[in-house]
């Protein structure tokens, strides 16, 4: 009897370990790792998995199930992007479910849909039947089949399963799973020559009997030639751009095409195309810029990973551009990430004036189809022909696409905190995890920024990464000259107007009167942060979370930015009845109406996540502020990220006390690199820039280092606090969030599992703590921290957690309480 074939496969459940599956004899020669299979899970539900191992140990204690299909006629995914997520997994401590979930677009995959139907051996007797019961008889009668969703709908009910439950066990309907593929290509129907349209002697004949007898078919053939002569680079004419021209039809059409004189074929087509430009060479070099390219390959010759200081504007992009172009020569592909989708708008542009179709762009507002379009291309590459998506622009999850030959990794604003997900697991920070990529690819890791994080800044101090400093701004421009407004002088002294001192307020004044731009930048989105009663001082909470809800007042709603919860605003305070209720704080809305009231003639616009909800929201901003067509851009930190405006002349910081004082043992690195960077996007091209800095505490030492721009006293100042108290870098961190809705619970269990972690881990666990947000969705939250020595082994502390983990759940009281692991939180 032959040997029988076993995989272990990654299902996209988040399950503690692979399961494995027997492959009959007729697909052993199919089998592959990296591919995807379909396979049966519990009783009725199907999946697509991703064969990882290949072996013959068959399992004991249980009955294998056989796979019933491969999917793929090449593997999905390939080897070192499995040993990739296999490193996420074990440093994350997270299931490998979790991190394919993360890994791949969701129309590659596949999970089955419930389906419910008539049993054919229903003897249709009616009486047993109750009132909704009978109403989803009904329904099947005149369909074949209907979702579980469609039932719910049907019944006019959240959910249907009670009532589908009662007729499965009445023998009325049946229960079965289909598998549907959600990736359809686009598909665009074109027009070319037939046979007979091909042949000139032929094709002169039918002219004539057209003219004779045809003359709508005529008319069509000359509007299509019409077509094609214009676009002499192409052998077709697109159906859709025929069809719309004057005098066409589809009768005419179809006369011609049955005829042989014009044939239809249909063609697989990208969703995201470029324009077709022919591509430039990229830009000679500054000197400076030039030096700083040569020190990052003399970096890349005695480390795998280099550190790119530069300060705002100094043309970090097109050392990066000629760093690419030196990739491509090589045949390798390259991974440039960006922490916001917002600055791909503007980088994407820039690269493909340079690389044409070879650039790709991956990141979430991306329809999932496009995304896997990007991953076709990514996967197909080869150095000798197939090169579209050499270079892949994008957010944090393009680190997981079929890269074969990655040659550089380029990881811009790499301090920014957008690049660690938080939920759901795996939480990972793209960072560290493009940084393993490169490693597993043999490639080089470049990371770039003006404020870098105090822990690259750190490796770079201890000699694990190379460092290159880029100290001057592009073209010999000068750095912006910052203003600190002391806004509790302004305050006494009575000179504010609204939330504006009048050293903004003369700024901006001068900015409008010299037609140039100013970006304000208030890190809070909504118009208030609360409404408060002025006579008891009630304020309208979430009753999903711990928070007040921020009035939004564009939709004249109440929101909680934890859950999403929305109510109208009350019409009185729920606590003693008075009508005067006051918005208290400001957030971008709220100056956004401010500055319009304040300068009636300027063109305003807000860049928030509120404002930037569409796919295309943030590029139609960004061109509208680069064309000019607003005069002052209002913002949340997404304005503070890399964008790069010419006539951008004035930024105001609206609250820098804000940022200074969040109760984080990071909030003085953020509040410099935010400060920083926003004060960076003044003054990028010729004239000097002017910043001002609105705070009630003007002489703070985090503030001065930002005026004098100098991020080495900063570094040092900021390192010698973390080194009192044994945070990062000196340290690491993992938290331990524990959630449940039975507050009582939730106190029991947190302190369970930390005296679980003491017997192991002893001093190094601190908590559990109630976080400052401790009820988001209606559970309640407690947080452990365990900080790690450096020299102490992380992996070891790792596995104590999961062991721990282990015993906490073995209880099953404690089946009900969510654990959630974040290594390196942010």
């Amino acid at each position: 009897m032959p040997e029988r074939t076993f995989i272990d496969v990654i299902l996209p459940l988040s399950i503690p370990q692979l399961l494995t599956y027997a492959v009959p004899a007729e697909l052993r020669s199919e089998i592959s790792i990296g591919k995807r299979v379909i396979v049966q899970m519990g009783r009725q539900r199907i999946y697509s998995a991703i064969v990882r191992r290949i072996h013959a140990d068959e399992p004991t204690g249980y009955e294998v199930k056989n796979i019933l299909s491969v999917l793929d006629e090449k593997p999905l995914v390939n080897e070192k992007q499995l040993l990739l997520w296999d490193w996420i997994a074990s440093y994350y401590v997270c299931r490998p479910g979790d991190v394919m979930n993360s890994a791949l677009p969701a129309s590659l995959k596949l999970q089955s849909e419930t389906k419910i139907i008539l049993n054919p051996e229903y003897g249709h007797d009616h009486e047993k039947l109750g009132d909704k019961e009978y109403q989803l008889y009904e329904a099947l009668l005149l369909k074949n089949s209907i979702t579980l969703p469609e039932a719910a709908d049907i019944l006019r009910r959240k959910s249907a399963h009670a009532v589908v439950k009662s007729m499965i066990d009445k023998g009325v309907v049946l229960i079965e799973e289909e598998l549907h593929e959600r990736y359809k290509p686009r598909r665009e129907a074109r027009i070319q020559f037939g046979a007979i349209g091909k042949d000139e002697v032929l094709l002169k004949e039918q002219f004539e009997q057209l003219e004779k007898r045809s003359p709508k078919q005529l008319e069509m053939l000359m509007t299509y030639m019409k077509l094609l002569f214009e676009n002499t680079d192409q052998v077709f004419v697109k159906k859709n751009e025929l069809m719309k021209m004057p005098g066409a039809s589809a009768a005419a059409l179809n006369g011609l095409v049955k005829k042989n004189i014009l044939e239809e074929f249909v063609v697989n087509i990208d969703r995201v195309v470029f324009d077709g430009t022919k591509p430039e060479p990229p830009s000679p070099l500054s000197p400076a810029q030039e030096e700083a390219r040569k020190m990052i390959q003399e970096k890349f010759g005695e480390k795998e990973v280099a550190l790119l200081h530069g300060v705002t504007s100094s043309g970090k992009t097109e050392i990066y551009i000629h760093l690419i172009e030196e990739q491509i020569k090589k045949g390798k592909q390259v991974l440039y990430l960006l922490p916001e989708i917002a600055l791909t708008t503007q980088i994407i542009s820039r690269l493909q004036k340079h690389f044409g179709d070879g650039v790709g762009v991956y990141h979430s507002r991306y329809s999932s189809n496009e995304r896997v379009e990007t991953w076709n291309h990514v996967l197909k590459f080869n150095a000798t022909g197939y090169r579209k998506s050499q270079v892949v622009l994008g957010a944090r999850s393009a680190l997981f696409l079929p890269f074969s030959d990655l040659g550089l990794v380029i990881i811009d604003e790499e301090h920014d905190s957008s690049y660690k997900q938080a939920d759901p697991a795996p939480r990972y920070h793209a960072r560290d995890t493009a940084i393993m990529l490169a490693k597993f690819h043999g490639a080089k890791t470049l990371l770039g920024s003006a404020t870098p994080s105090l822990e690259s800044y750190y490796n770079a101090e201890q000699n694990r990464y190379g460092l290159v400093k880029l100290s001057e701004r592009y073209g010999g421009v000068q750095m912006p000259e910052i203003i600190v407004a002391d806004v509790k002088e302004a305050t006494r002294k009575k000179l504010m107007k609204s939330h504006f001192t009048p050293s903004l307020l003369e700024a901006i004044s001068s900015a409008l009167q010299n037609k140039e731009q100013v970006i304000l930048f208030q890190n809070r989105r909504g118009f208030s942060p609360y409404l408060e009663c002025r006579n008891c001082n009630w304020i309208p909470h979430c009753q999903n979370c711990s928070v007040t809800l921020t009035y939004h007042k564009f939709s004249h709603q109440l929101k909680c930015h934890y859950c999403g919860y929305s109510q109208n605003p009350p019409a009185s305070c729920a606590q003693c009845g008075d009508h005067h209720l006051e918005v208290r704080g400001f957030g971008t809305e709220k100056i956004e109406e401010d500055i319009s009231i304040l300068f009636p003639e300027a063109a305003i616009a807000r860049m928030d996540l509120d404002a930037t909800r569409t796919k295309l929201s943030f590029h139609r901003i960004i061109t509208d502020f680069e064309e000019r067509r607003i005069d002052i851009l209002v913002g949340t930190q997404m304005v503070t990220k890399g964008l790069d405006f010419d006539n951008a002349s004035t930024v105001g910081i609206i609250n820098a006390d804000q940022l200074l004082n969040y109760p984080d043992f990071r909030a003085f690195e953020r509040s410099f690199q935010l400060m920083a960077q926003v004060s960076g996007r003044s003054g990028r091209k010729s004239k000097r820039g002017k910043v001002i800095i609105q705070t009630q505490q003007p002489d703070h030492w985090v503030i001065k280092d930002v005026v004098e721009n100098n991020y080495e006293a900063f570094y040092q100042r900021d390192l010698l606090e973390r080194r009192k108290f044994h945070y990062p870098p000196l340290s690491r961190l993992v938290e331990i969030t524990l959630k449940h809705k039975d507050p009582d619970k939730i106190n029991e269990s947190s302190n369970q599992f930390a005296s679980l972690l003491r017997k192991t881990l002893g001093n190094r666990v601190f908590g559990p703590h109630q976080p400052v947000i401790s009820r988001i969705r209606n559970l309640w939250m407690r947080t452990i921290l365990i900080k790690i020595e450096r020299e102490a082994s992380a992996g070891k502390v790792k596995e104590l957690i999961s062991q721990a983990s282990e015993i906490f759940y073995a209880e099953k009281e404690n089946h009900s309480v969510q654990v959630h692991i974040d290594v390196d939180p942010v």
